[in-house]
């Protein structure tokens, strides 16, 4: 392990920050043969060239997907080929759906493929055509069942441009989609690679196109810092709609809940608080917050709309407008209230859903799971943005002079359960989330935004804090999303930077004065809008290169806000209070220098801002130059007025940790019978570790192992690790099929059952709509009294995988008292005979009979509010 403690280089010119891979000077950039110059506060200048541009290997993996859906053959397993075209005008690979092929692998791979190569892909389609014609459907290596009905088209993904693996859009991507013209059975499609792509190029120059004199004026002695900051206000400028709201990036219009309540916290409360909060209230439906489009059908899957509390409350702080306290206040009450009730887990304490921003489910996720299974798993940074929400809403109230309803002691409670659930102490930071079925276990990889949450929002205790800034991994161009990487997933959260993330590292630097990781931080953000001449979305971690990751935009709404952070939150040390602003600058020694902001508004003050020297303390504090004791201004202040801090010059050495870019190895693939687990290798030295129930039971080289007494309800699951730790994800949980399940059909109950759609079990199957409101009521017969384990059989077709709104929502009752609200996520758009089953729940039953009813409640309302529509085939209990 390699800890970095900062660098500060000694010669005439000494540089900002100093790598092996690239330097800040006070000027420019330099990394490699590329530079950005500054020529002015106004102009920039930078010769970069994506390396995406420069190279193309001609060895590609790919694999072929019926509905846009990773069903081809197993998880770890692809087509391979090499496609340099040695003298050919287009290279042809014919293969099998189904059947692994490796093709032409005589030609080096070191060659670089010609740009505007043609390749004709031609796929035997035909026996999953003949099995849709003998049998109605074609089973996937993984069991599904996909109906002749069902089929929408066959489609490619793929490592290399203009493929990518993200399976879920291959049906928006016309490029992914093979057909069959002459109707032999034979698809094709022919794609062009290493196309020349004008975005692999920056623009050669950046001026504003704005004028941002409205904005406050900063100036220091680097010229670098001047012309980013005035880039960043002009990238503002361009992000404006004429609605009033702020679209989310260069590419992407709109409002999203995260995107923008991430932002107004950064800094655009502070610069446009009246856009901010239209944008804000854009994201509300009912007084309650809106969930973004995701996984699954978004809310509950997705969970992480609570953020919006975050940004509301820093708009109250910047302005003490208290009628926007008053509705905010109501808003993010309800919509806790709601949550309550359907993501949060009492068994843990903790409140289930997708990782928070992390929200491209294979990007962070193991292959295996489904957005069920995301639905039941428990993320570190949702849980975080949760555990702020309680403490705002016990914060509000206060200011409001209202009787909060425990909301500090549910903050706490929350707490308590993140470090008890997420910590690892022999690592020093916390897991990335809880994952499973019946038993759950937790992820140790590291989630960025989650431990900086972790961090400002002071979840974690000072000694944690101190573990976290030491020992989270930081790569070379800055701190990747989650470390180590998952194989075979391109860059984008995985093997990605995000500049919003780094910006909330930087100032979890910055709150435990570790201006180590500030300098490393804030040069991880100067660095790429320099050589890029823009804030983009999101970088290649590997490389450092924009280019190569799944999709990116100029311009970024968050990335944008993050960069002004460095400016307001780090030079300055801004932090709002409810009734003041106080200033906690820390500046690294390479840093050095007079720093000035003009014309800053707060409340009804205008401020001159003035910062001298380095350190991570203010020594002197001067209001209209008399000396303060303390470093704050009143909300109560008005009129012109001016600030001067002088810094200590001191700085505390601190280490953290400079990482190796690492991947980790592929999930094992498991099966179980006969009473023996077994998986295929998934690397070489390699040890596995079997799991039951989430306890580690063994660890052995061999790629089987037979369980001892196994129990009638075991659930097992493997991991493959590496000679240096780095661990897999756990495998897809399989449960010793001798376990004893009870099964009873939803048609067999009070409601009328249906039999039009295919693929259902039993004699047909029972469909829940708005429209179809009536309750399902069942009895079961427990034989003895305790936990049992709940799932259901169901469809969803009302929405793809990956996106829209419309996911099934419903209440369980046991004996006419709640026992926990249940989802029914969507399976692909019009995709009715995909059958899937729901996560596990656990529900308590007494002896003897009980009585179970499932209706719908008020806060089963999904963010659609008009289809919250599935089907049910079956009930399916078991005895925990």
């Amino acid at each position: 392990m390699l800890f970095f403690t900062g660098v500060t280089a000694c010669n005439t010119n000494p540089p900002l920050y100093e790598s092996e891979t690239y330097t800040v000077y006070s000027d420019r950039v330099e990394q490699g043969e590329y530079s950005a110059i500054v020529r002015s506060e106004n102009h920039l200048v930078s010769d970069y060239q994506s390396h995406k541009s420069q190279t193309f290997s001609p060895t590609i993996q790919f694999k072929f997907s019926i509905n846009g859906a990773d069903n081809e053959m197993g998880y770890n397993k692809d087509h391979r080929a090499n496609i340099y075209p040695a003298g050919k005008d287009t290279v042809v690979l014919d293969v099998t759906f189904g059947e692994q092929a490796v093709l032409r692998s005589d030609v080096s791979a070191d060659e670089s493929v010609p740009p505007n190569t043609p390749v004709k892909l031609r796929v035997d389609f035909t026996p999953v055509l003949e099995s849709f014609e003998s049998n109605g459907f074609y089973e996937s290596p993984h069991g599904n069942k996909i109906y002749k009905e069902d089929f929408k088209g066959l489609f490619i993904a793929g490592s290399a441009y203009p493929l990518n693996w993200d399976f879920e859009n291959l049906v928006n991507n016309p490029q992914a989609e093979l057909t069959d013209e002459n109707g032999d059975g034979i698809y094709e499609t022919t794609l062009m690679f290493n196309d020349y792509d004008p975005s692999a190029h920056v623009s050669s120059e950046w001026k504003p196109e704005n004028d941002n004199s409205k904005y406050p004026q900063f100036s220091s002695n680097h010229p670098l810092l001047n012309a980013i900051y005035n880039l960043s206000l002009d990238e503002l400028e361009k992000l404006k709609e004429e609605d009033g709201t702020f679209r989310t990036g260069k590419e992407w219009a709109g409002v999203w809940t995260r995107d923008i309540s991430y932002s107004v916290y950064l800094s655009l409360a502070m610069l446009e608080p009246e856009m901010s909060k239209t944008s804000l209230m854009r994201k509300v439906k009912n007084s309650r917050i809106i969930q973004d489009t995701g996984t699954g059908g978004a809310w509950p899957v997705s969970s992480d709309r609570v953020v919006w509390s975050v940004a509301a409350w820093e708009i109250y702080k910047y302005t003490g407008d208290r009628d926007w306290l008053k509705k905010s206040y109501k808003i993010i009450s309800n919509t806790i209230k709601d949550d309550e009730k359907t993501v949060l887990n009492e068994d843990f304490g903790l409140y289930l859903g997708e990782s928070s921003f992390l929200d491209w489910r294979k990007q962070t996720y193991p292959l295996w799971m489904e957005p069920t299974d995301i639905c039941a798993s428990m993320n570190l940074g949702t849980n975080m943005v949760f555990y702020q929400t309680l403490n705002i809403l016990d914060r509000m109230a206060g200011e409001l002079g209202e009787n909060a309803p425990a909301w500090n002691e549910k903050a706490e409670r929350l707490k308590t359960s993140i470090n008890e659930h997420f910590w690892i102490s022999e690592k020093g930071y916390y897991g990335q989330y809880l994952y499973g079925d019946r038993h759950m276990t937790l992820s140790e990889k590291s989630e960025t935004l989650g431990e900086a949450l972790g961090v400002i929002f002071d979840v974690a205790g000072d000694e944690q804090k101190a573990q976290m800034l030491t020992n989270v991994p930081n790569l070379d161009y800055g701190t990747p999303c989650v470390w180590p990487q998952i194989p075979n997933i391109p860059p984008y959260h995985n093997n990605g930077i995000w500049p919003f993330v780094q910006a909330y590292w930087t100032l979890a630097a910055v709150k435990e004065k570790h201006s180590a990781l500030v300098q490393y931080g804030y040069a991880s953000l100067l660095r790429p809008a320099a050589l890029f001449l823009t804030n983009k979305e999101n970088f290649v971690a590997k490389t450092g290169d924009f280019a190569g990751t799944e999709i990116n935009s100029d311009w970024q709404q968050w990335s944008v806000a993050g960069q002004l952070a460095m400016n307001y939150r780090v030079l300055f040390g801004m932090n709002l209070g409810t009734n003041y602003l106080s200033f906690s600058p820390v500046i690294p020694e390479s840093f050095s220098g007079i720093y000035h902001l003009e014309d800053f508004p707060y409340r009804k003050a205008v401020l001159d801002i003035e910062v001298e020297g380095f350190g991570e303390e203010v020594s002197e504090f001067y209001l209209d130059d008399k000396l303060q004791d303390e470093h704050v201004i009143s909300a109560d202040l008005m009129g012109d007025h001016t600030i001067k801090m002088v810094m200590n010059n001191h700085i505390v050495q601190r280490e953290f940790y400079r990482a190796d870019y690492m991947v980790s190895p592929e999930t094992p693939v498991v099966n179980f019978s006969n009473g023996q687990l077994a998986w295929s290798p998934v690397g070489e030295k390699l040890t596995y570790q079997v799991f039951c129930n989430g306890e580690m039971i063994a660890e052995t080289s061999n790629t089987g192992f037979e369980p001892e007494n196994i129990e009638s309800g075991g659930e097992f699951q493997v991991l493959a690790k590496t000679e240096g730790g780095v661990e897999s994800f756990l495998s897809e949980p399989v449960v010793n099929p001798e376990s004893n399940f009870l099964i009873m059909e939803a048609e067999d109950f009070n409601l009328p059952d249906h039999s039009n759609v295919p693929g259902f079990q039993g004699a047909g199957y029972v469909e829940f709509s708005n429209e179809l409101s009536e309750r399902l009521k069942f009895s079961v017969s427990a034989p003895e009294s305790g936990k049992w384990f709940l799932s259901f059989r169901y469809a969803n077709g009302s929405g793809p995988v990956n996106t829209d709104n419309k996911c099934g929502i419903r209440t369980l009752f046991v004996n006419g008292e709640f026992a926990s609200s249940l989802v029914f996520p969507q399976r692909g758009k019009d995709e009715w005979s995909n059958w899937g089953t729901t996560n596990t729940i656990e529900i308590e039953l007494q002896e003897g009979k009980s009585q179970l009813e499932i209706g719908f409640e008020a806060y089963n309302e999904n963010m659609n509010g008009d289809i919250n529509r599935f089907l049910m085939d079956r009930v399916i209990i078991e005895k925990k």
